[in-house]
């Protein structure tokens, strides 16, 4: 017997995204529009807070009415309705919140609340079914996390940065090679054309912990270039951003490969905004040969950045936990795990 058809409209705005998604049964994607700010924020060198909200605003009823034409269905088909609530920008995420519960007010659907890291695990289920229990390596814009997941809707943040999350340090250090933000992609491409000969630091990297810094390894990385500068010696692009990434990923893989050893689990995800890096998925998959009986689940590149399909996924897990809000429903800007309920 065919399963029967569940769907869920889901919200995120969370930041310089907005984005509105149609998602079936938890894993299929039937719409996901996202209206990209990059080109608005490009000349500040990252994300200005009033502009984002601003472009939101704009944009958040044509995403709506894009998604709802491309998955070519009504208000009447939809089952429910998930939005991010946290974490982020408020003014950002105010917008999608609002939108949401109109939504949801005014066709009689529940309103599920979604934290926004729960997104970046739950793109990975694009991919293949979640195998609990897991361990989630989320690497983004403004944050870096390993989350345990021992089962559906269950998140333990077991191991977290103290400062700087790895894809805001990579803003800035792109921003002193004189890359575009976001600069990421960029970065992972010349580190690829590199060699490590700047041996950064590998912050906390020997601690008995599973939690993260990356600040150190920003201000060493810009007192090097500013020190060359004032020698008026010109340093290699290529073998700074090798350096660099090299840093972000020792750190990382240790720490995941530390935390594996601990926790026994089925299933390693490795997702957020810095999981599309190629040198950081090369790292995981060679770390993971070690590993026979933990599987490698990797959100799809396309899917890394802040989108809603994620939040469709997420939400329907949630919605079929029966997890609800009302229309009491408020940004949380700095929303941490474990989820309310």
């Amino acid at each position: 017997m065919e399963k029967q058809r569940e769907l869920v409209l889901a919200f995120e705005s969370s930041c310089d995204e907005t984005s509105v998604a149609i998602i079936e049964n938890g894993h299929k994607i039937l719409a996901n529009i996202i209206a990209t700010q990059i080109n608005s924020h490009k000349r500040f060198g990252g994300v200005v807070p009033e502009v984002a909200s601003r472009h939101h605003i704009e944009q958040v009823v044509g995403c709506l009415e894009d998604a709802l034409n491309e998955a070519q269905v009504s208000y009447d088909d939809l089952n429910a309705v998930a939005v991010t609530y946290g974490p982020g920008l408020v003014g950002a995420l105010l917008v999608g919140v609002a939108a949401a519960k109109a939504v949801a007010f005014a066709h009689n659907l529940p309103l599920v609340p979604v934290n926004h890291m729960a997104g970046h695990i739950y793109a990975a289920r694009f991919v293949e079914p979640i195998i609990f229990p897991a361990l989630a390596l989320l690497v983004s814009g403004g944050h870096t996390e390993l989350v345990y997941l021992a089962k559906p809707n269950s998140y333990e943040i077991i191991g977290e940065t103290r400062d700087d999350a790895a894809g805001e340090a990579y803003d800035k250090v792109g921003r002193i090679l004189g890359i575009n933000y976001p600069a990421g992609k960029e970065i992972d491409r010349l580190a690829h054309q590199g060699q490590d000969t700047f041996n950064f630091p590998r912050a906390m990297i020997d601690e008995d912990n599973f939690d993260f810094s990356f600040s150190g390894l920003k201000s060493a990385f810009i007192n090097t270039v500013h020190h060359a500068d004032q020698l008026g010696k010109e340093l290699n692009h290529a073998d700074l951003a090798a350096s660099f990434q090299q840093s972000v990923v020792d750190v990382l893989a240790h720490k995941m490969v530390k935390a594996l050893r601990k926790y026994p689990v089925k299933q390693l995800i490795l997702a957020g905004g810095v999981a599309a890096n190629s040198g950081l998925r090369e790292r995981i998959k060679s770390e993971l040969q070690d590993f026979e009986d933990v599987s490698l689940l990797m959100a799809p590149v396309k899917l890394c950045g802040d989108n809603a399909a994620m939040i469709g996924a997420a939400g329907y897990i949630a919605w079929k936990a029966g997890i609800r809000a009302d229309m009491s429903l408020n940004a949380e800007p700095s929303l941490e795990f474990p989820l309310k309920k």
